[in-house]
């Protein structure tokens, strides 16, 4: 198992290599931007790095759900997501709402991705004047609540525990596989 300090050294390493924007939306930043993106994901990298451990996100508010996530059109997954609702409307790098584990080989469980979610202000999904970003990227959405409760919202994926080969900011990666009977039926 690689140590703490390793795993941190590659996140930072994989979120210095793909930290460009994607999308027209963010076609061409300047210096700063990107400097700024740098900053926010160092903070995202670093904060997250306490929770290597499921249960010391656990022990820290993060609620983790029953069911790993998987893409509906088959190209991977998202994870088994773990909310802390008091970090929902987020925008601090260091304040994830909700942080991704998938499965490992001995059975525990390792952080993946970190997410942030915030609400969309009319509730329209017909609109998205109010859309927010973080790191240099625009938020998906507006996106339908997906559980009882949940408002409409946007979603920002951020891929810096896992390399993801669909893109660092995508909402799936092919690499994440949920096992048989670990997705909601």
């Amino acid at each position: 198992m690689a140590s703490r300090t390793g795993m941190l050294a590659l996140a930072l390493t994989a979120a210095a290599a793909l930290a460009t924007p994607a999308g027209p939306a963010a076609a061409s930043p300047g210096p700063d931007s990107a400097a700024s993106a740098w900053t926010g994901l160092t903070r995202a990298a670093l904060a997250s790095s306490r929770y290597i451990r499921e249960q010391t996100a656990i022990e820290a508010g993060y609620v983790p759900d029953t069911y790993c996530v998987a893409d509906p059109a088959g190209g991977g997954a998202l994870g088994y997501p773990h909310f802390n609702h008091a970090y929902d409307n987020s925008l601090d790098p260091e304040k994830p709402t909700a942080l991704l584990y998938e499965d490992d080989a001995s059975g525990r469980r390792r952080l993946v991705a970190l997410e942030w979610v915030v609400m969309d202000r009319d509730g329209k999904l017909e609109t998205d004047d109010d859309r927010p970003s973080l790191f240099g990227q625009p938020f998906k959405g507006p996106i339908p609540g997906r559980f009882k409760g949940q408002k409409v919202h946007y979603a920002l994926h951020v891929w810096l525990w896992k390399p993801n080969p669909a893109g660092m900011y995508a909402t799936f990666n092919p690499e994440v596989r949920c096992r048989p009977g670990t997705t909601k039926p």
